[in-house]
Formats: structure tokens, sequence, C-alpha cells
């Protein structure tokens, strides 16, 4: 179910137990190949997989679409919200969401900047409502074991707009992706311990701009993109989130 296509009625007589996701993405630069959409878009994949799966027994929230992405700016079309305004937002809509009686809420979270400031609010908004079930999903991060097979660049080459964005691009919306302007590998490499992307993570945190990590706006190997991957990496992760939210229904 769509919270936004329901009527008030409606939503005042689900059952206060089923799951309600509140997807939450970007909109900023992927390269030349991609558009700026391909966080939100693929966020929206995977809402509309989970509800296919689901249909009655999850609820699902308007996408935000403009997340923490102040790093990108340096490249045209990237939006931002500030992280304290981001936060803000957040709990305004659990808020809302709380007053009409669920008690389980998922973060989907399709963007990696948003990911430090997802947790803070599962921490803060969970503390304050330790009756209800708070959590947050990041796509790439739920099946990690079942997706690093299918990595072929290796390390470093599904980070921003490359091997593993690119190939569900492929599968979401190919009419939007233009491999011909898709580049190599241009990743700016730093101390070992910094280096990192979705399924490998950095020992440790250092700050750079998208632009001081790589001059083209991808970091990572697109041209290893496929359809098909796109497609299997889709039916792993939808697979994993299912399951998930399966069980946040039946707690």
């Amino acid at each position: 179910m769509y919270w936004d296509q329901l009527t008030s009625p409606q939503v005042a007589q689900i059952d206060k137990n089923t799951p309600v996701l509140l997807p939450i993405s970007a909109t900023e630069q992927h390269g030349a190949h991609l558009p700026l959409a391909t966080d939100r878009m693929i966020g929206e994949h995977f809402c509309k997989c989970v509800h296919d799966a689901m249909t009655d027994n999850v609820l699902i929230l308007p996408m935000m679409s403009i997340g923490c992405s102040e790093h990108h700016s340096d490249f045209a079309g990237s939006l931002s919200i500030q992280h304290v305004n981001f936060l803000n937002i957040l709990i305004d809509i659990a808020d809302s969401v709380t007053k009409y009686g669920f008690k389980n809420i998922i973060l989907l979270n399709s963007h990696g900047g948003n990911q430090a400031i997802g947790q803070t609010f599962v921490e803060v908004f969970g503390y304050r409502n330790q009756n209800m079930q708070i959590a947050m999903l990041t796509w790439w991060r739920i099946a990690l074991g079942q997706l690093i097979p299918h990595n072929q660049s290796g390390k470093g080459g599904c980070g921003h707009a490359g091997e593993f964005e690119t190939s569900l691009m492929l599968h979401i919306a190919p009419h939007l992706v233009n491999m011909n302007l898709a580049n190599t590998k241009s990743n700016v490499a730093t101390y070992p311990w910094a280096e990192g992307d979705l399924l490998y993570g950095a020992k440790g945190s250092l700050y750079r701009t998208m632009q001081e990590m790589t001059p083209t706006g991808v970091y990572g190997s697109p041209l290893y993109g496929t359809k098909e991957k796109g497609k299997e990496i889709s039916r792993i992760v939808t697979q994993h989130l299912v399951a998930i939210v399966r069980d946040m229904l039946s707690c």
C-alpha cells in the first residue's frame, strides 16, 4: 500500500503493526552516464519490489528525494539538505506516522551520504519511542555476502555510479543510461585505510569532496555494469528486504 494513494479513512483502518517504509535517497550527480535521479529511482524500484511481494502487509511513504549531498556540490545539478535539517524532517515525518498508531518504521536508504544521519535518527527517535521498532536498511548492506560474488571490478569498483549502480539503472531505466559516456575507473587514492566502496567498507573515515575523490564524479567502474547483473542484484536485494520487513511485521 502506498500511503499517499490511500484515503484518510483507509489509512485509519490499517493494522497498526503494518511496517511503514520511509524511502530516503538523493538528487545528485552520477557522472556523465547516469541521471541525477539515480538514487531516487533505485529506491523507488526496491519499494515497488517490496510492495509487489507484500502488498497489503506494507505501507510505503512518499520518497524523500533530496538528501545529504553537499560533498557532491562541485558537480552541477546536485541538491542537498543540511544534516540537522534532514534529521528534523525525518523526526517530523515519523512523529506524524506515530500519531496514527503505527508501531514499525523502517528507513529504506539508497544514498551513502544519508547513512550517518539515518543512524542518528534511529538512535534518537528509537530512544524517544521505545514501544516502537525503528530500523534503517541500506540496500547494498543487507545482502553483502550474496552481492560480493557478482562484483567483477574488484575493490573500489562498486562505488558511486560504479558497477552496481550502473547495472541497476540498466535494469530499471536503460533509456536514461548512456554507456557511451561512462568513464573508466578514476578513483583518486589516499591512505589505504580510507579507501572503500559499497561492498568493502573503509577502516576509517577521511573527509574528501567527491571532486577530490574522482574528477569525473564516478567513484568505481561503470564499464562493468550490465542489465543482467542489475536484474540479479535486484533479485538478491529484494529477497533480503522482504525477509526483513516480514520480520518487522511478525513482531
